[in-house]
């Protein structure tokens, strides 16, 4: 009995796996901008980001993006990173998909003078490993609604991104 279910499992992944990828073709370009909010740490930064989407198979898609977190207890950050996407067509207008990425991290420290001490500056730059998902939403064939989930690792710090971006597909 369990090696029916164990077969019938393999099937629907297999009818759901060829179904739901036929929505992305290989080739597809896009570009746009991110929100960020990243939580960690004890304070929430806020970002913005750029960001370019190639499918290089039918449903697998690099996601390339800069980000850059606005100031905040003397710090700003910037995020350079490439995310790999293996995408679901669950609807026609919806896509979820799983995401791991790698990057660099740098951190910028700017500390304020006061009667002629500080002003110091202080930078380092981190490889940072991401774990996430999430989802697109076509508005329309060319105008692309996103959402996204991330955990990112990098030098004794976790930080949980949540992403909300549009896109322009070309």
């Amino acid at each position: 009995m369990t090696s029916f279910f164990k077969k019938a499992a393999m099937i629907a992944i297999a009818v759901t796996m060829s179904v739901a990828t036929h929505a992305q073709a290989k080739g597809d370009m896009a570009a746009g901008g991110n929100l960020i909010i990243g939580m960690g740490d004890s304070y929430t930064h806020v970002g913005l980001g750029a960001k370019f989407l190639y499918n290089i198979t039918d449903p697998i898609r690099l996601a390339g993006e800069f980000d850059f977190f606005m100031k905040k207890n003397y710090t700003t950050w910037l995020d350079f990173s490439v995310y790999g996407h293996y995408l679901f067509s669950v609807a026609d207008a919806l896509v979820v998909y799983p995401s791991v990425g790698l990057g660099i991290v740098n951190i910028r420290a700017s500390m304020p003078s006061f009667m002629g001490y500080g002003g110091d500056t202080y930078s380092d730059s981190y490889f940072a490993f991401s774990l996430g998902g999430g989802a697109d939403y076509a508005l329309t064939p060319n105008i692309v609604l996103n959402g996204e989930l991330r955990f990112k690792i990098f030098e004794n710090t976790n930080r949980v991104n949540l992403v909300f971006g549009v896109a322009y597909k070309f």
